[in-house]
């Protein structure tokens, strides 16, 4: 990859969402360039010369390829949210996956919850009641992160998957830790310390093929 972080393009899914907008700002405050994949353009507040918008949606395999195309590294924030279709971040993921592999585009990076487990992962009682809640109520969540961490694991991609528990909006301090769920971490994280964490992953190997879990 480019040293210089303006000859960097991140392909970019999620950008609208409360985490992705904490990304996109931090990524294009650093100076790389962003093609961003939204349904709704108007819901960015970031402007930058540095930043493509494309209008489209992740479940349209076009729409993902136009976005993917003359990039160096994929960033996939987007997740399910009220209404969403059940296999939303597994087809999604997978439209992702192909764009990559007919660009030649070899790194990815995804957001997902604490509860996809890893096999690293030593649950605590509040790890698994909250696991457990979900499993209840939104079980096609779970469901869903499973399928699409199957998906980049067949890849044969450079991929990793960022995890985090419940997320705040609290300011930016720069202060996180980074371990598995239930060894070295809290319940909780900030979005704007959350976006830092996975934006370092863009030129980072540190956590290549794993699934880290970023808390307080």
């Amino acid at each position: 990859m480019p040293a210089d972080h303006s000859q960097l393009t991140i392909a970019l899914f999620g950008a609208s969402g409360k985490t992705g907008q904490q990304f996109l700002t931090q990524a294009l405050k650093k100076g790389y360039q962003v093609n961003a994949l939204v349904r709704t353009p108007v819901k960015l507040t970031a402007s930058s010369p540095q930043l493509k918008v494309l209008a489209g949606d992740v479940l349209n395999p076009s729409d993902v390829a136009r976005t993917v195309q003359g990039s160096h590294v994929v960033v996939s924030l987007f997740g399910q949210v009220k209404g969403s279709p059940k296999q939303l971040q597994t087809d999604g993921t997978r439209n992702i996956v192909a764009a990559m592999r007919a660009h030649g585009v070899p790194k990815v990076i995804s957001l997902s919850g604490g509860g996809l487990p890893d096999e690293h992962d030593q649950p605590k009682f509040a790890d698994k009641l909250i696991r457990g809640i979900m499993k209840l109520v939104v079980p096609h969540i779970l469901t869903d992160a499973a399928g699409h961490a199957q998906v980049l694991r067949q890849s044969g991609l450079d991929w990793r998957i960022v995890r985090g528990p419940r997320l705040t909006d609290q300011p930016y301090t720069g202060r996180y830790r980074v371990g598995w769920v239930g060894i070295n971490a809290s319940t909780s994280i900030g979005r704007a310390d959350l976006a830092e964490f996975i934006l370092r992953q863009v030129e980072s190997d540190e956590f290549s093929g794993q699934m880290p879990f970023v808390s307080y």
